[in-house]
């Protein structure tokens, strides 16, 4: 295992309001820009794209916590350089950064659901291609005391295959989902993060 220490070193600053930074509220007030101008513009595919990929990043990352709290070290971790910690693994400007990717993305997609490149749907290209830099970006961040993967096995490939694929992938598709089921995907999985964050951080002090 590599690096133990970081898990200490995030536990230490979890959701402390002494490491809060004021750069944090105009992150936000750009964020909410972005999404409000694309309702303003109809754009209730992009949003859905968005909201799909950061409902499974907030999936993803009580799960993370979780593994943390019963084997002592989470996945990765983040033990520094935050303005403000809110699990062992996401930071503030993480969870802001991925509550827009999938509406960011989502604009390199063709309006018709059947386009494809090179006989490949663009949906499941540019899924693929997203999670595949984001894999590759995370390299250089695990070299840096900002972002750590603990465990030696855990790096860029595994990160890509069961961390970002499903990030980026369920977000491109859901864009062309019909209303009722982006609704119904995305209601769901806020219902369920939001009830594991209320039993596990709130209730259990778990994470």
């Amino acid at each position: 295992m590599n690096h133990p220490e970081a898990t200490q070193k995030a536990l230490s600053i979890l959701r402390d309001p002494n490491t809060f930074q004021w750069y944090i509220i105009p992150m936000l007030m750009f964020l909410f820009y972005i999404y409000f101008n694309e309702y303003d513009k109809r754009n209730y595919k992009g949003i859905a794209a968005g909201l799909s990929l950061y409902m499974v990043h907030w999936f993803y990352e009580i799960i993370n916590a979780l593994i943390q709290h019963f084997s002592g070290h989470a996945l990765w971790t983040v033990p520094e350089g935050t303005g403000f910690l809110l699990l062992v693994g996401v930071c503030v400007e993480i969870s802001i950064m991925f509550a827009g990717a999938g509406l960011v993305y989502s604009k390199l997609l063709n309006k018709n659901p059947g386009y494809k490149i090179f006989g490949i749907s663009d949906r499941l290209l540019i899924g693929v291609s997203t999670a595949a830099f984001f894999s590759i970006f995370e390299i250089f961040l695990a070299k840096t005391p900002t972002f750590i993967w603990v465990y030696p096995w855990w790096g860029s490939f595994p990160v890509f295959i069961t961390v970002y694929i499903p990030f980026f992938v369920i977000s491109m598709y859901s864009y062309d989902w019909k209303p009722e089921t982006q609704v119904r995907f995305i209601g769901s999985l806020a219902g369920i993060n939001a009830i594991m964050l209320v039993v596990f951080a709130g209730i259990l002090k778990w994470i």
